[in-house]
């Protein structure tokens, strides 16, 4: 007969503590073969290769609980589906453990070495800010339901003539001058700012490597600067075209910038920014929500708060610009099943994912039979810029 293991045994052998071997029999996972006369758990092969299962399954990130229903339980749930699900689940730990670590990096490259923790809570939110816009907009061209290029069209809207100067504040990693980049006028001068530990370490890169492909007498200039503590404002000329894409989500004096902008815009000049819209996409989830029988309180409540920042925000233009044009871009987003319909719902609002996961089964069915009738489910969505002339 073969020789039964003790907890402290098994344990060994597999390299956990006996609280490990504990807690797996408190949950149903690991049951012992046997108990001694002393009322000791005992435990045989089967339930040594059992233990080697669990902790195979653990190192790949299930939980506990996954492990009895689909291990020990034999549960009916689809293998691959399990895996895939499993992958899914890993792959944004990644991501989050990438960001994290891009943010450790951006905030000792912008202390040079030397934060305070109240520098280093400030850095960290505004990385979390950028790195979370770039995450949208990949998103975003993941499900376009746009002909074109977001930035090629942002690009035309801002019609750079020749032999301009340009002021790019809090330029990231500068999709609108990459996506364009053999289309920039002859003659113009950009001026790109923003700080160290960004996006824009990357197209501090990109710029030297891709020089030789700018039309003729063109020049791209990185700056390294908080636009609104920092010297450039000291060092700026007089611009053409100041640019201010999602750049106010960032700013904490909102008016200090925009005086700043207005004495450094030149007569003629335009000067384009973004903030606090109002999109089309929080109009298209409160009617789909109500077809679907879910309270959509939580979204007016949105939509009124941002209306009333929307037209604070205009109104304190208006203190600085004579003109203010508004021009909006559609980019909806075209979903071909219910499932990652529903997960752009919950990006859109993350603080309701309790409310929104209470009601998925309404949700669900509500969206299903969209696609059932239309074939595919095409988000309303728009973002406004503003165009301002002094």
């Amino acid at each position: 007969m073969d020789k039964k293991m003790t907890s402290g045994e098994i344990a060994k052998k597999v390299g956990v503590s006996q609280k490990t071997i504990r807690l797996y029999d408190e949950k149903g996972l690991l049951k012992p073969s046997e108990y001694s006369e002393g009322n000791y758990r005992l435990y045989d092969k089967e339930a040594l290769l059992i233990l080697e299962n669990i902790i195979a399954l653990k190192q790949i990130g299930f939980s506990l609980e996954e492990i009895r229903d689909n291990l020990i339980n034999d549960s009916e749930l689809n293998i691959v589906d399990s895996l895939n699900a499993q992958l899914k689940i890993m792959e944004e730990k990644k991501l989050e453990i990438e960001r994290v670590i891009e943010c450790i990096k951006g905030m000792l490259a912008r202390t040079e070495g030397q934060p305070d923790w109240n520098t280093v809570a400030e850095i960290a939110k505004m990385i979390q800010k950028d790195q979370g816009a770039d995450e949208r907009h990949f998103y975003a061209l993941k499900y376009t339901a746009e002909d074109k290029d977001w930035y090629e069209r942002l690009f035309e809207y801002l019609d750079i003539d020749e032999d301009s100067n340009v002021l790019d504040l809090g330029c990231g990693f500068a999709k609108l001058w990459r996506n364009n980049w053999d289309r920039i006028p002859e003659g113009v001068k950009i001026d790109a700012v923003d700080v160290k530990g960004s996006w824009a370490d990357n197209f501090a890169e990109f710029v030297p490597e891709n020089t030789d492909k700018l039309s003729k007498g063109t020049t791209v200039n990185m700056h390294w600067d908080n636009v609104e503590e920092g010297e450039i404002w000291d060092k700026a000329g007089s611009y053409q075209y100041i640019i201010a894409h999602y750049l106010f989500d960032f700013i904490e004096d909102k008016e200090s910038l925009l005086k700043n902008v207005v004495e450094h815009l030149a007569a003629d000049g335009m000067f384009s920014c973004n903030y606090a819209e109002v999109k089309k996409e929080h109009f298209y989830w409160e009617n789909m929500l109500e077809k679907a029988g879910v309270d959509t309180k939580f979204i007016k409540d949105i939509i009124d708060k941002k209306q009333a920042k929307h037209q604070e925000f205009i109104k304190l233009l208006e203190k600085y610009f004579d003109t203010i044009k508004s021009v909006k871009f559609s980019n909806s987003m075209r979903f071909d099943n219910a499932d990652e319909t529903f997960d752009k719902l919950c990006k859109c609002y993350p603080n309701n994912q309790k409310m929104i996961e209470d009601n998925k089964a309404k949700i669900m069915d509500m969206l299903a039979k969209e696609i059932e009738e239309n074939g595919v489910i095409v988000v309303e969505n728009d973002s406004e810029f503003f165009a301002c002339r002094k």
